[in-house]
């Protein structure tokens, strides 16, 4: 699985096997993505990324990483945790993923409703 960012500074293969695949209705990520954010998890050593990456620490214990140039929201990582958020709508072509879970639900926006049957927490 390949991805980009809008411009194509920062590219990334995801290597390892993606997993929590899920949509985050939290405030920091609809402000940042303007909507809710899709994303599936990889270990570290899974996903291989080049380009200029830059990270803002959204809280104590999370970062965000987005294209330096473009500003395309493609990453979310968790303190020292070994493994890495990247974003589903960055991907080139299908992700042949499915998704397993909303989070952050009590947050989502007013303006659409979650029916699709999926869990949400």
């Amino acid at each position: 699985m390949k991805g980009s960012c809008l411009c194509g500074e920062v590219r990334y293969d995801v290597v390892g096997q993606p997993r929590a695949v899920s949509a985050c209705h939290c405030g920091q990520c609809r402000r940042q993505s303007g909507h809710f954010w899709s994303s599936a998890q990889v270990d570290l050593g899974g996903i291989e990324i080049s380009g200029d990456v830059c990270w803002y620490a959204s809280s104590a214990i999370a970062k965000r990483g987005f294209c330096a140039t473009c500003g395309s929201f493609l990453f979310w990582k968790m303190g020292d945790e070994d493994a890495i958020s990247f974003s589903l709508g960055t991907v080139d072509g299908a992700t042949n993923l499915t998704l397993e879970k909303h989070i952050f639900t009590a947050d989502k926006g007013d303006y659409y409703e979650i029916s699709d049957g999926v869990p949400q927490f």
